[in-house]
């Protein structure tokens, strides 16, 4: 197992290795003693796979159990939906010292953490990430959210997990296509951040590769080291967003039939044809079998990025990469962004 610690303000662990899912109850109350009831956060898909697991875990730790389970799919990443949990919380009589678990993918770690950010004015939350890009980004760092019909992730809170635990053994039973998918945020961390990991990807790791809970582990670490540095994303931590801005638009007007790891991995492209690293780029993305292009046109994307997060006022931050393992942040008006497409 390794650890990784965050060291934001209120700082916390990242555990990564297999096996960790069954000690989660134990895990959790090592954090914090107090803590009486959980309220487990799931989609159906990854429900019938854990939740009998985790549950019984953390009722041999004696904590007193319940269960939200939504409909998997980024469809139900709505405020709706949060409210639905907020309902199921307070039902259950939660106090501000019982706690969230996320168990899932990004959809569920962002809307499981955005609640507790909510209910009464912020209770705990522990992520059980269960996808690579999960492990490896959304369960990381404490942007929790929804999307709005405007656009994606338009609603939410700064919320640091109190713990993560990234059981890599969950993944080998993924998806294909969701591992693939995955693989797009791990691309990232290597391009913007480490030319050594980079290097490191081009023998193709897979789901059942005894480097991947090293894999995972340096994602985590690299991330950990970017949001200590800078926990509200004025900053350095935009340098996450790479491939982001262009992939966020390609994801809502397919109206989120295309991935977001797919969509991030068209972006990382998009916004690096001009770039000197764009041939690694595209072998990499097709090493991974993700798709590097997309038919988009530039109209369409100065349109969708004008509800973006990430636009400040009249201008927009791009992350771009000419040299592998060395993002670059490039704050410009909106309208010279089209240049960079």
């Amino acid at each position: 197992m390794k650890e990784i610690v965050v060291k934001v303000k209120d700082q916390y662990k990242v555990l990564v290795g297999p096996g960790l899912l069954k000690e989660t109850g134990k895990l959790i109350a090592d954090v914090d003693s107090k803590i009486q009831k959980l309220m487990i956060v799931s989609d159906s898909n990854v429900a019938p796979l854990y939740m009998a697991q985790l549950r019984g875990s953390l009722e041999a730790a004696g904590f007193e159990v319940f269960d939200f389970v939504f409909e998997a799919g980024e469809k139900s990443k709505t405020l709706n939906t949060v409210g639905d949990i907020l309902g199921a919380l307070a039902k259950a009589a939660f106090t501000r010292t019982d706690a969230i678990v996320a168990l899932g993918g990004g959809v569920a770690t962002d809307m499981a953490g955005f609640a507790a950010s909510i209910f009464l004015r912020g209770i705990k939350v522990f992520q059980i990430p269960t996808s690579l890009l999960a492990q490896v980004d959304a369960s990381v760092g404490g942007k929790t959210g929804v999307d709005l019909p405007e656009g994606k992730n338009l609603v939410g809170a700064f919320w640091q997990p109190s713990l993560v635990i990234a059981d890599t053994a969950l993944l080998a039973s993924l998806d294909d296509v969701l591992f693939t998918e995955g693989m797009a945020e791990v691309i990232k961390y290597a391009f913007i951040w480490d030319e050594d990991f980079y290097k490191k990807l081009l023998n193709r790791v897979t789901k059942n590769s005894p480097e991947l809970e090293e894999v995972v582990a340096r994602c985590i670490q690299i991330k950990a080291d970017v949001v200590s540095q800078d926990e509200h994303d004025n900053g350095l931590r935009q340098l996450l967003n790479f491939g982001h801005t262009i992939g966020h638009v390609i994801e809502a007007r397919s109206n989120f039939t295309v991935s977001h790891g797919f969509a991030v991995a068209k972006g990382m492209e998009r916004i690096s044809r001009g770039s000197p690293v764009h041939d690694a780029l595209v072998q990499m993305l097709k090493l991974y079998e993700l798709p590097c292009d997309d038919p988009i046109s530039a109209d369409q994307i100065m349109a969708g990025i004008m509800n973006d997060k990430k636009k400040r006022g009249s201008n927009i931050t791009a992350v771009v990469v000419n040299k592998i393992g060395k993002g670059e942040l490039k704050p410009m008006p909106v309208e010279e962004f089209r240049n960079y497409l």
